[in-house]
């Protein structure tokens, strides 16, 4: 049995905090009642078979993950605390009472009045297991089951709908704002792998415009950003179009029914002194068909795959400016 105290090693510990766009009840009931749980739960991609659940001390979660490949992943959760719109705590991976865990989970639900903050820590065996399994749930996409998380409580909450991306950065929270918001940097990190960027008009200010071009040799794609907050370091929302070389209003080059304009969120946290987390939160601006908006829910995948290549980039531009 793994043994959580107020003094464990941090090195053991994976650690991830969310806010969530709804009330605690909400948020509560996403995590708790199987009917929720099965449209969110697991990487983006991934779907769920709940065998048998009893939320209650010593109560167990028994269920199937199915990949996107279709390979099947047995899951077994036992837990140990269940405290209502508070906190859960759970050994995950041991279907005997007396098996050895893979690892224990505490989350931790605060109401901030209309919004909830998450607070979830995996307590590893060692170190070693930790930093193992940081690098499994990177490969896996596993953060992405937050995001999906995030995306259902606001369409539960307010019939929108959103896509949602987290990471976390070993820098300040006044250094990742800065590279978002300063053309020589952004055009380094944002474009798809594979392709170079290059801004044509740069005015990064509430009201301005950025207009930019991406290539990759044989593709060609020209957008422009409109500006609307920048509230160093915490918040910058601005929203995206395609256009044509001349700088008019243009639809998606490989996609006619993506919708004209999309509104980015972008919130900058801090945790701790030396690391800060970007949480991205897109939509669609203005009016959109039902057809657009088919297109941009169906896109979530493409476009977290696209943000993590962007954010891979981020993260060794960042080590770059550190060493030089």
């Amino acid at each position: 049995m793994i043994t959580p105290s107020p003094t464990a090693d941090r090195a053991r510990e994976i650690r991830l905090t969310r806010i969530y766009n709804a009330p605690i009840s909400l948020v509560w009931q996403a995590w708790t009642k199987p009917e929720h749980l099965a449209k969110w739960w697991g990487p983006r991609g991934f779907t769920i078979t709940t065998h048998a659940r009893e939320l209650r001390v010593g109560g167990f979660w028994d269920y199937t993950m199915h990949g996107p490949d279709g390979t099947d992943w047995p899951n077994f959760t036992r837990y140990h605390e269940v405290v209502p719109e508070s906190r859960l705590v759970y050994d995950h991976g041991a279907r005997a009472a007396d098996a050895k865990p893979l690892f224990r989970v505490t989350a931790t639900f605060r109401d901030l009045g209309g919004r909830t903050e998450l607070d979830i820590v995996m307590l590893l065996e060692s170190p070693e297991a930790a930093r193992e399994t940081r690098v499994f749930i990177k490969m896996a996409g596993g953060n992405s089951t937050w995001d999906r998380l995030a995306e259902y409580v606001e369409q539960q909450y307010t019939q929108r709908e959103v896509f949602v991306i987290a990471r976390s950065f070993d820098v300040p929270v006044e250094r990742l704002y800065d590279l978002w918001t300063t053309p020589e940097h952004v055009a380094q990190w944002l474009p798809p792998v594979g392709f170079t960027m290059a801004f044509t008009q740069a005015d990064m200010r509430p009201g301005g415009h950025a207009a930019f071009v991406m290539q990759n040799g044989s593709h060609q794609m020209h957008g422009r950003f409109t500006y609307h907050e920048m509230q160093r370091p915490d918040r910058l929302v601005y929203t995206q179009c395609f256009t044509d070389a001349a700088g008019e209003i243009a639809r998606h080059p490989g996609a006619p029914v993506w919708p004209a304009y999309l509104r980015n969120t972008v919130t900058f946290t801090p945790e701790g002194d030396l690391q800060s987390r970007v949480t991205v939160c897109t939509e669609v601006e203005g009016e959109a068909s039902a057809e657009e908006l088919a297109a941009f829910i169906a896109e979530r995948g493409g476009m977290t795959k696209g943000w993590t290549g962007s954010f891979d980039k981020l993260e060794a531009a960042m080590a770059d400016l550190q060493t030089a």
